[in-house]
């Protein structure tokens, strides 16, 4: 997903439950348990995806930080520009839902946590 997100001039962001042990990110920019990263090439500095964890280095607010992500601990991904993306199920940490529309509330809950954490951008068009 993150090579077809780059490669049609989209920028990969990865959802992830900051609270999973393992999980190495500024906790200052966790919200509400969460947090979005951009794992873009021009963002995320010797970025290294594995079947166990994404690591690499950024910049938070200006200060650079090694970030290590167990796969875990990622909810989803998602291009920035359209917001389509996969959210990921992991069978062995799910908590069963007392409704029996299971995949549904998953679906929606997590959407919703994407576009309450976006933040909107500061940049504006100056003519």
């Amino acid at each position: 997903m993150h090579e077809w997100m780059a490669d049609n001039s989209n920028t990969p962001h990865i959802v992830v439950e900051a609270s999973v042990d393992g999980v190495q990110v500024p906790p200052e920019h966790v919200k509400d348990g969460k947090i979005i990263l951009n794992i873009s090439d021009s963002a995320a500095h010797n970025l290294k995806l594995s079947n166990e964890a994404v690591s690499f280095r950024a910049r938070f607010g200006g200060v650079p930080f090694d970030v290590w992500v167990p796969m875990r601990s990622v909810l989803g991904i998602y291009a920035r520009e359209t917001g389509q993306g996969m959210i990921f199920s992991h069978d062995s940490d799910t908590v069963e839902p007392a409704s029996g529309d299971d995949e549904e509330h998953a679906e929606r809950t997590t959407d919703d946590d994407i576009e309450s954490t976006r933040a909107r951008s500061h940049l504006r068009v100056i003519k």
